[in-house]
């Protein structure tokens, strides 16, 4: 007979974890809303405009709510391992077992942003770039600091930004944070070319980084500290004041000439800004939902959350063909009953429920893709 008394209890699952990465998960997906386009058919309209500016990255310096999609995406991975390490533990897996799959899981992650990137290319496309490239790059350290005590956490969250600071400013050049005139651009021109390619690499368009992966990894260590902040209980306000403390900490950075807030090249000032964000947006989730029990209206988010994995492969592989399908069956004047400047909005909105309704589906019959 099991002896309840040692056996170790199965951890409750946060739904605001679930709620706050469906929420991030959402923002990616519904990018088939086209609001940019909306917004170009009526430029005379500040509404359609804002909502199309936080649906864009900005160019440089600066934030959208768009921009923190990535960010918090990493920012939760670091959140939600405690309670995965707990769980496995609890199962009584071994030091060796866990870190196995932590090996497996970060190439896992690699090889489907690359695939991921290659969709469409004649050939593999061997780019670093994706978030899930960027996340599993660094999860395997992510994992060790997760063994370790608290305090290696912030020496290495410490180490990372000011390491990454040196290194780009030792470099040298007028603007050491230059698109595509930087340390990062200058590895990759070196290291991209020695993968097979079409043609030569000479710079990204949008300025990422293959060395982004070392800043997001600071990124995902302020996650893992507030996952066992969250493994506590710590009260929500200890998070707020975190995310206050990062976001003037970030700002400041900017503000003096330090550093700039830069999403596409992870500066540290981006590093702490950003997760400022993060740990504002995860106080409210867990102060709404697991402290004051208001979870119905979050259902729909959780959907997307609990599998954010296929929610991720679908919105990438799935929505031109559904986009594309809906205009074929149901023909072009189905979308345009609100005028054509509304078109792209509403054959979005329809490509956007369905594929909600693809993550329900799989939800309801239990196949939840793992990593």
């Amino acid at each position: 007979m099991t002896d309840r008394s040692t056996t170790p209890a199965k951890a409750p699952r946060l739904a605001s974890l679930d709620a706050y990465r469906g929420f991030v998960m959402l923002l990616m997906m519904a990018e088939v809303l086209e609001l940019r386009a909306v917004a170009k058919a009526l430029p005379q309209s500040r509404f359609w405009g804002f909502l199309a500016w936080h649906q864009s990255h900005v160019p440089w310096e600066g934030c959208s709510l768009h921009d923190l999609i990535q960010p918090s995406f990493s920012f939760l991975v670091g959140v939600a391992l405690p309670f995965s390490l707990a769980a496995r533990l609890a199962r009584g897996q071994s030091t060796g077992q866990l870190t196995l799959h932590c090996l497996w899981r970060a190439f896992l992650l690699v090889i489907l942003g690359i695939f991921l990137r290659s969709v469409g290319k004649p050939m593999t496309n061997f780019t670093f770039e994706d978030t899930l490239t960027q996340i599993g790059l660094g999860y395997p350290l992510l994992f060790l600091l997760a063994l370790r005590p608290r305090r290696d956490a912030w020496i290495a969250l410490a180490t990372i930004l000011g390491a990454v600071w040196l290194a780009w400013v030792t470099w040298g050049g007028a603007d050491p944070w230059a698109k595509n005139a930087n340390l990062g651009h200058a590895f990759d021109v070196w290291f991209l070319n020695l993968f097979p390619r079409p043609e030569p690499f000479l710079e990204n368009a949008g300025g990422y980084l293959t060395l982004n992966f070392i800043p997001t990894l600071a990124t995902s260590i302020l996650g893992l500290v507030a996952g066992r902040w969250l493994q506590e209980r710590a009260p929500p306000g200890r998070f707020v004041i975190a995310g206050i403390v990062c976001l003037a900490a970030g700002w400041a950075l900017a503000a003096t000439g330090v550093c700039p807030i830069v999403k596409r090249i992870w500066t540290p000032a981006w590093v702490l800004f950003s997760g400022g964000w993060c740990f504002l947006l995860l106080a409210a989730f867990h102060q709404v939902i697991d402290v004051a029990g208001r979870r119905r209206w979050a259902w729909p988010l959780e959907v997307i959350g609990m599998n954010s994995i296929a929610a991720y492969l679908i919105e990438h592989l799935w929505k031109q063909f559904i986009g594309k399908a809906l205009v074929t069956h149901l023909g072009v004047d189905a979308f345009t009953v609100f005028g054509p400047e509304f078109a792209p909005l509403l054959r979005g909105a329809a490509t956007l429920a369905i594929l909600w309704a693809i993550l329900w589906w799989m939800q309801r019959r239990g196949i939840l893709l793992r990593i």
